[in-house]
């Protein structure tokens, strides 16, 4: 068996985007070098749009023979998402994040721009074919939670195994005290819904504040939704902020509200728990619900402003409810490690 060496992590960036899979990314290639191996990022910028461009990015990655580099052999690439998986290697393993999924379960929804015309149809039914295809050539193929398993089954027929990772900020993470606002973390994205958290603000006591860390397309949408329920004075938006910053935003938060639509995996989860802090999700939020039982690490609610109000305002009322769950969550995070990860995708 040969031995492995020199590894490379593709990722598909996007320019001035720096969300979850790149951190993701950056910490895979940190814990590859840690663990004494040769190992390397490499990107290609993504665009997702016209949609016609989508295979335009599928091809560009099937154009990458990374085999080798300055005539020396590479012995493994690991893929991450879509479309890194077209990449041409003898050992590649995937490990999936996620797939385009304005193609799959986001398909005619408000949160696609593909929907059931034919010319949609067409460039759907291609695209998935391809990815069936290249996901298939994987010499093993891992998902990053169950969620992102369970659609690759359904969709293209295809078994992965799940394999957590711990979140970026889980070696800086700290506890805190219980404070007197709510924390939102990630992309200002459609999906995301952040939307739900300001209008379930609007139904709690006015002592409760939301700080909402993150940027994205979103914000000024978000911005005008928290004028017009006049929460000005209770909505702060930071922006991107520096790692320290938003490890001290975890912890002294009262609780961390995560209520996105069909997450593939959700490391804000936790983040949070590490932070020993609660943890509010929905019970559409996917991911997330892998981690968050409700409660005895958070809540789990209808995805609603009123559920997630009735969430916040029992937190809000009883501080060492809010203890507990968070010290339960972080007994559960704590024993997600990356050496268990390396070796895995090693193998």
């Amino acid at each position: 068996m040969s031995v492995v060496r020199t590894v490379l992590v593709c990722e598909a960036q996007v320019p001035f985007v720096y969300g979850g899979a790149e951190r993701h990314v950056r910490g895979l290639v940190n814990e590859l070098r840690r663990h004494g191996y040769r190992a390397k990022k490499v990107s290609i910028p993504f665009k997702p749009y016209p949609k016609s461009e989508l295979l335009a990015q599928a091809a560009l990655w099937r154009l990458v023979d990374l085999s080798e580099a300055n005539y020396e052999p590479v012995d493994l690439v690991i893929a991450t998402k879509f479309p890194t998986y077209f990449v041409r290697h003898p050992s590649k393993v995937t490990w999936l994040f996620h797939q385009y999924r304005a193609i799959y379960d986001l398909c005619a929804t408000e949160y696609s721009e593909f929907g059931n015309s034919e010319a949609d149809v067409r460039l759907r039914d291609r695209l998935i074919g391809l990815d069936t295809q290249a996901l298939s050539e994987s010499k093993r193929l891992f998902s990053n939670a169950r969620n992102t398993a369970a659609r690759l089954a359904k969709y293209n027929g295809l078994a992965a195994e799940p394999l957590y990772h711990p979140p970026p900020l889980a070696g800086a993470l700290e506890a805190g005290p219980f404070g007197d606002y709510v924390l939102s973390v990630g992309r200002l994205e459609l999906n995301k819904r952040v939307d739900l958290i300001v209008r379930a603000l609007a139904q709690t006591h006015g002592a409760v504040r939301l700080i909402i860390a993150g940027h994205g397309a979103g914000r000024r949408h978000l911005e005008d939704l928290v004028a017009t329920l006049a929460l000005t004075d209770r909505v702060t938006f930071t922006g991107d902020v520096e790692d320290a910053r938003l490890v001290e935003l975890y912890a002294n938060a009262l609780a961390v509200i995560f209520p996105p639509i069909d997450e593939d995996y959700g490391y804000v989860t936790l983040e949070a728990f590490l932070a020993r802090k609660p943890v509010v999700t929905t019970s559409d939020a996917g991911g997330p619900l892998e981690f968050v039982e409700d409660g005895v690490t958070g809540f789990v609610v209808p995805p609603s402003a009123e559920g997630i109000a009735a969430a916040i305002s029992s937190l809000a009322a009883d501080r060492a409810q809010a203890r507990r769950f968070g010290e339960a969550g972080y007994e559960r995070a704590r024993l997600i490690t990356w050496a268990g990860v390396v070796e895995r995708l090693v193998g």
